[in-house]
């Protein structure tokens, strides 16, 4: 091999490690970011198309109604813990340390984002109510459908 061809696949050869690097560099700094949408069913038995349920530890977000008489919140802080339900019958329980959006109670359909602790459990880092009587984002209104409390939207 010419001088000339050992240039050309050195310098290929590091500008494919390079590449290949940044790629991987940015899939790990997406990974950290993506945040998937679950209900309380699909936490325990998975999602229905793949059956893959969410690990622990994972970061996600999970949709559903905050369960009657179920809120219990912590007279000396702002901890709360409260059970969300689907139509599937799941139950999981949702913790967290911080202050509620004003428009949160039982019965109310919320998204939290947080992390699992357990098959059934998540430390919340936010948690959302609908803004209206009329909006409810898509997952979570095809995920409610059903439940006795929930009116669907008519769009």
């Amino acid at each position: 091999m010419n001088p000339r061809r050992k240039k050309r696949l050195l310098i290929t050869s590091l500008l494919a490690v390079a590449l290949s690097l940044a790629v991987g560099l940015v899939l790990f700094a997406l990974q950290q970011n993506i945040d998937l949408f679950y209900t309380p069913t699909e936490i325990i038995e998975g999602k229905k198309e793949t059956g893959i349920k969410p690990e622990v530890g994972q970061r996600l977000r999970i949709g559903g109604m905050v369960v009657q008489g179920s809120v219990k919140r912590n007279p000396e802080s702002l901890k709360v813990s409260f059970d969300l339900v689907d139509n599937g019958g799941g139950i999981v329980t949702v913790f967290f340390d911080g202050i509620l959006p004003d428009l949160f109670r039982e019965g109310q359909g919320i998204v939290a984002q947080g992390n699992l602790l357990n098959a059934t459990e998540i430390n919340a880092s936010e948690v959302l109510a609908k803004h209206d009587e009329e909006y409810m984002p898509p997952e979570v209104s095809e995920a409610l459908v059903g439940m006795d409390n929930f009116k669907a939207n008519n769009k």
